[in-house]
C-alpha cells in the first residue's frame, strides 16, 4: 500500500476556531449527525464552545485534525486511545454530499501515514456499524481486518451491530 498516493488531494491540518462555520453547517445535516452520533438541533453557542475545546485539545491520548480539500474544511480525522504503538482511527466527512467519493479513504491513509511517521504508531484499530457499508469497504480496502463483532448502537435510525477492525503495519499483505 502506498500511503502517499492521494489523487484527490485531501490534506490534514490543525483545526482552527475559524472552521466553526463549516462545523455549524455539518450540524444542520441530519444524515451527518445520525451517522456520527452528533446531537441534532444543538444551539450554535453550545456547538461553538464544543468546537473551541476540539481546537484547543489538551488530551495526551487523542488527536483530531481537520481534513481539507480545495482550501475548505470537509471533515476531521481522529486518533484516540493512543498508547505505545497503537491508536484508534476515526474519520468523519462533514458534508454527506461528499460521502462515497474517496475523501474518507484518502484521509484515513493520510492519518495512518502521519501517525506512523510522527508518532510511531503501527497498530490501528477502528470500529464501524455493520450497516455502514461505505465505512466497512473503506477500512477493508486500506487493509484493516475484522477482529470482532461486539456491541451495537443506533445508526441512521436503526440498531446496528458494531464491527471492530485492526490494521497492523507490520503484517500488511
Amino acid at each position: 500500500m502506498n500511503l502517499n498516493d492521494n489523487p484527490i488531494a485531501v490534506k490534514l491540518r490543525n483545526l482552527r476556531v475559524d472552521d466553526y462555520n463549516s462545523v455549524l453547517n455539518w450540524s444542520k445535516d441530519d444524515s451527518f449527525c445520525s451517522a456520527n452520533g452528533w446531537e441534532k438541533d444543538r444551539s450554535p453557542q453550545e456547538l461553538y464552545i464544543w468546537w473551541r475545546k476540539c481546537v484547543n485539545n489538551e488530551a495526551e491520548d487523542f488527536i483530531r485534525m481537520g481534513i481539507e480539500f480545495n482550501e475548505r474544511l470537509i471533515g476531521y480525522a481522529d486518533l484516540a486511545s493512543i498508547k505505545d504503538n497503537s491508536a484508534e482511527l476515526g474519520i468523519a466527512i462533514g458534508e454527506s454530499t461528499l460521502w462515497g467519493k474517496g475523501f474518507g479513504f484518502y484521509s484515513a491513509k493520510s492519518m495512518i501515514d502521519h501517525a506512523s511517521k510522527h508518532l510511531g504508531i503501527t497498530v490501528f484499530n477502528a470500529e464501524t456499524n455493520d450497516s455502514n457499508i461505505r465505512s466497512r469497504k473503506m477500512l477493508e480496502r486500506i487493509g484493516f481486518k475484522e477482529i470482532s463483532r461486539i456491541g451495537s448502537e443506533e445508526y441512521l435510525g436503526g440498531n446496528s451491530q458494531l464491527i471492530q477492525y485492526r490494521l497492523d503495519l507490520y503484517t500488511i499483505d
